[in-house]
């Protein structure tokens, strides 16, 4: 991890300095997204309720600028003037780079036909089937680390050969039984579990911006 990714993860503990006995594990959970990232993979990213908005908000971070800018390379510019002249030049200036990362806590018209056709309970685990490839990252976000369809995309991404995160609380229920690494901020309360999600998902977001851009 180099030093300007180190001083983000200090800074972190600095600011919450209850979550120091996690920060290996959000490390880890760094060194795993960064290998995704790194070798053409993507992030797909589930929860309920306020896991849900919280699996929206990083899809946010990661597939545009967050703190930095992201201008794309000269290449790829290259190629929008070459293709289209002056809309290309319009689009040189206004793309940004992304890491792929997409939230299957939407998609209604996939998940209301698969409810109303299947189970509601299993539509994140189709998605991740469906989405899902060897060397992809699947983040499961769950305040109590039981809730059956983030387990079940947990379990299915590992099937076909994802690593997979756990986002918890409480004792990490089930969720850290089935994840390659899982973050269990020390809170009890929903609310105060989502309240330490939040700079702990930053500060991953913040990292990988730092490495790739």
């Amino acid at each position: 991890m180099k030093a300007s990714v180190e001083k983000i993860l200090d800074e972190l503990m600095s600011r919450y300095p209850v979550l120091l006995r996690e920060r290996d594990d959000i490390a880890k959970a760094y060194g795993i997204l960064s290998d995704c990232f790194s070798n053409g993979g993507k992030l797909l990213i589930g929860g309920n309720g306020g896991s849900a908005a919280d699996s929206e908000h990083i899809v946010g971070e990661l597939m545009k600028s967050f703190v930095k800018k992201r201008p794309v390379d000269e290449e790829l510019k290259l190629k929008l003037i070459e293709t289209a002249g002056d809309d290309g030049r319009r689009l040189a200036d206004k793309l940004e780079g992304a890491l792929p990362a997409i939230a299957i806590t939407g998609h209604e018209a996939l998940s209301t036909a698969y409810t109303n056709d299947v189970e509601g309970g299993s539509i994140f685990a189709q998605q991740v089937f469906g989405y899902g490839r060897k060397g992809d990252v699947f983040l499961g976000i769950s305040t109590s680390g039981n809730s059956r369809n983030v387990l079940d995309a947990a379990i299915t991404a590992r099937a076909v050969g994802m690593r997979t995160i756990g986002l918890t609380g409480k004792d990490g229920g089930r969720l850290k039984e089935v994840s390659d690494c899982a973050i269990i901020v020390p809170e009890n309360e929903t609310f105060k579990i989502q309240e330490l999600h939040l700079p702990v998902y930053h500060a991953l977001c913040l990292m990988l911006e730092e490495t790739f851009f």
